[in-house]
């Protein structure tokens, strides 16, 4: 290399390209490099014998998918027709959803909000009233009622804002050119699958709808009603009339007005269904809890116990116990919940018995936990799926088992209507007064249909092996 090359290297001047033939002038190759708008001219260029490669929409000035979802997302959801929707469902619940084209979910609301003023209409002389001298019942149904028209006004307003966060949705997919009907529920927990599962279940939903609608029955009684549920009338004119007018399920032998005795009858078999079944669930799953975690001779103990009672007859050991006693309504409840955990109890043992081996067990464990903060606080919630469906088709079998013995004389005492009593009423007169019996019966195979379905549709929803 010459002292000329070595002192341009040096200055950073770079390489020399070869002399020009015709001047015989060295220049460097930065000056003669085409500057990037050249460059942009000359790939563009078409070449002879070589194709075009193909613009994409951003090389042609069109929106790109990225474009096009977020235009869609500064877009409002409904534009006003969202608006009108949510102030006609501020003012009547379930209206907007008709506007909004969900007209399923909007008959739901507006027979909900429709139902609940009517019952403030039949119940408009007792609601009247209630400062002057209502009960503690009258308090009570009046107080159910308002919460009730709170909740469907509150459930309509959250459901049609949930219907436009939808709808939004499916609007960006279908602009962005994604299916709609995919969503990311990666981040779902398992209630949540599950809470979607049992909506997609439609005998469930029948279920629940029912179950709700004996429950508000059960607590509006005192508005409800149309007569008073013990008193006598004149026994030669109003002793067993047939479904009229006047008296929508006819009377008894004594006058008395067989729907009212059937809604009174409600509080008391829904009543003693749910408590004894509460009474059960937790007694039955704090033993399983405790012989399935710490085993050994605890677990034995526990189990022989559990072994014992269910080796009793359970209809004769209530039988046995209620005749020892003056039947009560506090005693029907405790001698149910005390005779029904059992199978609560080895249920929750064997769910226990597998989870305790795993890992985040061993960790609380190793963190030093005590022994009744691992089972309240780790075991137990994480066996509350089976536990929820066994309850759910507990509270069934105990309202039949305790209708059966109101009907045999030894649940609740006369004057005080059950639809065991009321069913026991009508035996000895079945074809001459065939009301007095059937309705009450009618009663008790809903409301176990009811808890039926709804304890199925939890089962198969809570279930990862039934979900389909």
């Amino acid at each position: 290399m010459t002292d000329r090359e070595r002192e341009d290297h040096g200055m950073g001047r770079g390489p020399e390209r070869p002399a020009d033939p015709e001047s015989g002038v060295h220049e460097p190759v930065e000056k003669l490099a085409p500057d990037a708008a050249a460059r942009e001219r000359a790939a563009h260029t078409p070449r002879p014998g070589v194709p075009e490669p193909e613009r994409t929409g951003a090389d042609r000035g069109e929106p790109t998918r990225a474009d096009e979802r977020a235009a869609t997302a500064l877009e409002p959801p409904h534009g006003g027709a969202s608006g009108l929707a949510t102030a006609l469902t501020a003012i009547l619940p379930g209206s907007g959803h008709l506007l909004l084209g969900s007209p399923a979910r909007g008959a739901a609301f507006l027979f909900a909000w429709g139902a609940l003023l009517a019952a403030i209409w039949l119940g408009w002389e007792a609601i009247s009233g209630v400062t002057e001298a209502g009960s503690l019942d009258d308090w009570v149904a009046i107080i159910t009622l308002g919460l009730g028209l709170l909740a469907v006004w509150l459930g309509a307003m959250r459901d049609l804002r949930g219907a436009a966060a939808e709808d939004a949705r499916r609007t960006a997919a279908r602009h962005a050119g994604d299916d709609p009907g995919i969503q990311d529920r990666s981040g779902d927990s398992q209630w949540s699958i599950a809470a979607r599962h049992f909506r997609q279940n439609v005998p469930a939903l029948v279920g629940l709808v029912l179950v709700v609608v004996l429950y508000l029955i059960a607590f509006m009684a005192p508005l409800l009603a149309p007569y008073d549920p013990i008193a006598q009338g004149d026994l030669t004119t109003t002793g067993y009339l047939p479904p009229s007018g006047d008296y929508w399920l006819g009377t008894d032998q004594f006058g008395r007005d067989i729907m009212s005795r059937i809604i009174y009858g409600a509080r008391i078999s829904l009543a003693i269904g749910f408590i004894a079944v509460a009474i059960a669930i937790i007694l039955g799953s704090l033993l399983g809890a405790i012989a399935g975690y710490i085993g050994g001779k605890v677990d034995a103990a526990i189990m022989r116990f559990t072994d014992m009672v269910m080796a009793f007859p359970r209809l004769i050991l209530l039988i046995m116990i209620i005749a020892l006693f003056e039947p009560s309504l506090t005693l029907i409840i405790l001698v149910l919940g005390l005779t029904q955990w059992p199978g609560t109890a080895r249920l929750v043992r064997g769910e226990v018995l597998s989870l305790r081996e795993q890992e985040y067990i061993q960790a609380a464990r190793a963190l030093g936990f005590g022994r009744w903060r691992i089972i309240l606080r780790h075991l137990i919630p994480n066996v509350l799926a089976p536990v929820i469906v066994a309850a759910t088709l507990g509270i069934g079998n105990t309202i039949v088992l305790e209708a059966g013995l109101s009907f045999l004389g030894m649940g609740i005492q006369p004057p005080t209507p059950s639809w065991g009593t009321l069913v026991a009423d009508g035996r000895q007169n079945l074809i001459g007064a065939w009301w007095v019996a059937t309705f009450p019966g009618l009663a008790i195979v809903v409301t176990v249909l009811a808890f039926n379905l709804v304890g199925d549709g939890l089962r198969d929803a809570l279930d990862p092996r039934m979900r389909s």
